[in-house]
C-alpha cells in the first residue's frame, strides 16, 4: 500500500477542529495534512518497521525518564505546525517547558508545535524524498534536532536548525546533542 494524497481545496479548507473530528470518525486510518491542504493517508507499516520504531520510542523513552526534561511522543501523535500542517513523526520529542505552556484543551487533541526533536524511520512503503521534505519543513517550523534514519540505504541524514543536512552511514552512534544533552543511541544494521 503507498501514502495516498488527496487535494481537497477545490471543496473544501478544513479548520484544524474540523480536521480533528475527521480524524476521531476515521480512526483506522493514519492521517496527515500539509500546509497546502492536502489530506494524507498515510499507509501502515510492516513488523520490521514497527519493531524498529518501537525500539527508537523505547530508547527515547529511557532517557527522558532519566532525564526528566520533556515528553516523548510516538507516531500516534498529530503535531499542528506554525505553517498550518498536521504532521505526525515516528518519535518526537518537546521541552518540558514548551509542553507545559500549552492549555490542557491543547494538550488533549493535536498539540499546536513543532517537536524540538522528531525521528523518521522510511519504511517499505515510504518515498525518500517525501520524507526529506517532511523533515525540511519540521526544520523550517523550528525543529532543533532531526534523524531520517533509513535503513534501506544505511544513512542517517541529521537535520539541525540554521545548518545543512548531514548524511552518515549507519553503523553508527548518534548524539541527541545540545538538545537531548547525555541522549546516544547505536544504530545497527
Amino acid at each position: 500500500m503507498n501514502t495516498v494524497v488527496l487535494n481537497l481545496e477545490p471543496i473544501a479548507h478544513l479548520s484544524d477542529e474540523q480536521f480533528y473530528q475527521l480524524c476521531l470518525a476515521n480512526r483506522d486510518l493514519s492521517l496527515e495534512m500539509s500546509a497546502a491542504g492536502e489530506l494524507i493517508i498515510v499507509p501502515p507499516v510492516g513488523g520490521e518497521s514497527g519493531n524498529q520504531e518501537a525500539g527508537l520510542i523505547t530508547d527515547l523513552e529511557i532517557w527522558n525518564r532519566q532525564a526528566k526534561l520533556g515528553k516523548v511522543f510516538s507516531s500516534s501523535t498529530i503535531f499542528i505546525l506554525p505553517n498550518g500542517a498536521k504532521r505526525s513523526p515516528d518519535a518526537a520529542w518537546v521541552k518540558l517547558a514548551r509542553w507545559e505552556a500549552l492549555t490542557p484543551e491543547q494538550r488533549k487533541k493535536f498539540p499546536p508545535l513543532v517537536p524540538d526533536f522528531a525521528i523518521e524511520l522510511r519504511s517499505e512503503t515510504d518515498r525518500l524524498k517525501s520524507l526529506q521534505e517532511k523533515m525540511q519543513e519540521y526544520i523550517e517550523n523550528g525543529l532543533r534536532l532531526g534523524w531520517l534514519i533509513n535503513y534501506q540505504d544505511g544513512t542517517v541524514e541529521i537535520y539541525r536548525l540554521g545548518k545543512p543536512v548531514e548524511v552518515i552511514q549507519i553503523p553508527t552512534i548518534l548524539s541527541g546533542e545540545d538538545v537531548l544533552p547525555g541522549f546516544e543511541m547505536q544504530l545497527i544494521l
